[in-house]
């Protein structure tokens, strides 16, 4: 699989995901879902080019929706959570601080 593949998206504007970033220097990513840990970290490292301490991964469980008269369930997904070396960061937006 190419790293290309194994990384859906980052999970960016949730609270939980701001607090892990200051605090921990770990960031939140949606990976596909037959991804195992190595294959993630090896991803994460060659797309942005930073050390991976640790992978914690999660199964989130889709959400029943309203769609129409009826309900649906939304896919299941799964979640990664990976810890940089210190002094390692990942820049998603321009985020300068102005002083």
């Amino acid at each position: 699989m190419q790293p290309e593949h194994i990384i859906r998206r980052p999970i960016i504007l949730t609270e939980k995901s701001s607090r892990l970033r200051e605090q921990g220097n770990k960031v939140i990513f949606e990976v596909r879902r037959d991804a195992n840990k190595i294959q993630i970290k090896d991803a994460i490292q060659t797309l942005f080019k930073v050390g991976v301490v640790e992978v914690n991964t999660l199964v989130m469980r889709g959400k029943d929706k309203r769609m129409g008269r009826g309900y649906a369930k939304l896919h299941n997904w799964k979640k990664a959570i990976v810890t940089l070396k210190p002094g390692d960061q990942i820049q998603f937006f321009d985020e300068e601080k102005s002083e």
